[in-house]
């Protein structure tokens, strides 16, 4: 199994910036973050390779998305950090992919050292970084014009950052 070749055709490195309204809250406050995630998706014929390629990563959930198709996702920053990031620096991608990789391994850096630490107190040249990381990702993307409707605000955000 070769899980460098299977992630270059159906694997996705995602780096979003997402809002977040707590309705339960009084006022229903709302927070903004960064997320990010490692997912293969594939029919549910090929559950078998994607819980192999679960238990070799040793991280990361597998679920059902619709009744004929199954993704394998981590979103655990840690994980993506200590497991994702390294396997794949070992295990080489190519092409489009590995450069998407590579952008996006700067972004886990960057989540990993700020975890935990609301925005306000996020260093401003690592948040413009992360902007920067996430607009040039896009042109390693199949759907290439598709920009994050969220940039605009995380740019919004970053005008309002004083480190």
């Amino acid at each position: 199994m070769n899980i460098s070749k299977i992630v270059n055709e159906t694997g996705c490195f995602d780096l979003q910036f997402r809002r977040d309204i707590r309705h339960k809250r009084t006022n229903s406050p709302t927070y903004y973050c960064w997320k990010a995630q490692f997912v293969i998706t594939g029919s549910v014929g090929k559950e078998d390779l994607l819980r192999k390629i679960k238990e070799t990563l040793d991280c990361g959930r597998l679920h059902y998305i619709t009744g004929t198709q199954l993704r394998y996702s981590v979103q655990k920053i840690e994980e993506l950090h200590d497991k994702i990031v390294p396997f794949f620096k070992q295990y080489s991608l190519s092409g489009n992919k590995k450069k998407d990789f590579e952008l996006w391994a700067e972004a886990i850096d960057i989540l990993y050292q700020n975890k935990g630490k609301s925005l306000s107190h996020w260093p401003k040249d690592l948040f413009n970084q992360l902007i920067t990381i996430q607009k040039a990702c896009q042109q390693y993307k199949s759907k290439k014009n598709r920009i994050s409707k969220w940039i605009p605000v995380a740019e919004a955000v970053l005008s309002h950052l004083t480190k």
